[in-house]
C-alpha cells in the first residue's frame, strides 16, 4: 500500500477506534506536515483539529494502561484477578 494511502484511511478513522501506537504514528506524520508549513491555512486547521483529537485519545488510552498497571501493583498475589472497565463509572 502506497504512504499516501494508508495516510488517508488512517485519517478516516476516529482516534478513539484506533491503537495508541496509530495514534502515534498519525500523530508524526501530522507534527512532519505542520512543520513543513506547505499547507494552505484551512488543512493546516484541519491537520490540527485532528492532531489535537488524536492526543487526546492517546491521553486516555495511556491514562488507562496506567491505571491498569496501578490497580495490578495495588492487588496481593491473593486477590483474584477481575476483568478492566476503562469506562468511568
Amino acid at each position: 500500500m502506497h504512504l499516501y494511502q494508508y495516510r488517508l484511511i488512517m485519517a478516516s478513522k476516529k482516534p478513539e477506534n484506533m491503537t495508541f501506537e496509530a495514534t502515534i504514528d498519525e500523530l508524526d506524520v501530522i507534527v512532519e506536515n505542520l512543520e513543513n508549513g506547505d499547507l494552505a491555512l484551512e488543512d493546516a486547521l484541519k491537520k490540527f483539529e485532528r492532531g489535537i483529537a488524536l492526543a487526546r485519545a492517546g491521553q486516555t488510552k495511556l491514562s488507562d494502561a496506567e491505571q491498569r498497571v496501578s490497580i495490578l501493583l495495588q492487588n496481593d498475589d491473593q486477590s483474584p484477578l477481575s476483568d478492566f472497565d476503562g469506562q468511568p463509572e
